[in-house]
């Protein structure tokens, strides 16, 4: 039985990044969807850098066939560099770079992809029975806005498992989970008492849906053993967390943290492009033409 270390500092991150990436062909026939630029750097970098920002800096991707670019994009690449440096390319010889050193490294394949909950599970050899952070690649939070670390606060103060939560029209919430709550003492941190995956509008516990960002109690692990395959024949981590909301020990309780910050979906074709958007217009160096740019392109089509 895994023994739960609710007040041990969090220094593990797990990505979950075996996924088809479906939504996303025929670019993603040959290339992650992982690696898919986000301006100019893949989604997958943002996601490694908020999980350092947080001080999680041993990180676990759990990976699938065809996703070798993922190590090699966080790896040296000798050959490049010492073009570069040839050239006298300082600039982006320290991009280049970047990414080989932002964090240490490990992998492991999901070799039979049952689901987030499954994706999960395989983390647990290099987990062992420490609390750990989960971060989907497909949301991505800005950096202004410290969602993890606040997770991580939460965590090591109250034990058992964080979810981040954010209110959703409640016509979208058939696209996450979501969370019955009650309130605490903090205004942006909620008990959740129960948890439902992409459940039907009217029959949804609250307007509360979770989003990619978790910390979570090592008990998770013989929770998932058990949990049999739920929506979509997978296993389901929001099951798992489910049963975990009940408890008051063992792996329990279960809290989650209010986001009202900006936050990213890459996760379908229109909103990867309106992150693009957002994320361009925001950059120092892009940011002034292409918003000049944008004004210009808009004022035409509304003419039109």
């Amino acid at each position: 039985m895994t023994q739960s270390h609710p007040r041990t500092r969090i220094s593990k991150a797990v990505i979950p990044a075996a996924g088809l990436g479906t939504r996303f062909l025929p670019a993603t026939k040959a290339t992650p969807k992982e690696m898919l630029p986000v301006v100019d750097k893949p989604a997958i970098q943002y996601v490694v850098e908020e999980a350092v920002s947080a001080q999680l800096s041993d990180v676990l991707m759990i990976t699938g066939r065809n996703k070798r670019a993922l190590e090699d994009h966080f790896d040296r690449n000798y050959e490049l560099e010492e073009a570069l440096t040839r050239k006298g390319d300082e600039s982006r010889l320290a991009r280049v770079r970047e990414s080989s050193g932002l964090a240490t490294m490990h992998y492991v394949r999901q070799g039979d992809p049952k689901g987030l909950g499954h994706a999960v599970l395989c983390a647990e050899p290099h987990v062992g029975d420490q609390p750990f952070a989960v971060l989907l690649g497909d949301d991505l939070i800005d950096p202004r806005d410290p969602l993890l670390a606040r997770m991580v606060e939460v965590q090591e103060r109250h034990g058992g498992s964080v979810v981040a939560l954010m209110r959703v029209d409640r016509s979208q919430i058939h696209l996450y989970g979501a969370a019955a709550v009650v309130p605490t003492s903090d205004d942006d941190v909620v008990r959740v008492t129960d948890m439902v995956e992409k459940p039907d509008p009217d029959q949804a516990p609250s307007s509360y849906a979770v989003i990619g960002r978790y910390v979570l109690d090592a008990a998770v692990f013989d929770v998932l053993k058990k949990t049999e395959p739920g929506r979509g024949g997978e296993i389901q981590l929001t099951d798992a967390l489910r049963e975990l909301s009940h408890r008051d020990d063992t792996g329990g309780p279960v809290h989650g943290v209010v986001f009202t910050g900006r936050r990213y979906d890459t996760g379908d074709r229109g909103d990867y492009l309106r992150a693009i958007v957002r994320l361009a217009c925001e950059r120092d160096d892009l940011g002034p033409d292409f918003r000049t740019w944008l004004r210009s392109y808009v004022t035409e089509e509304m003419q039109e």
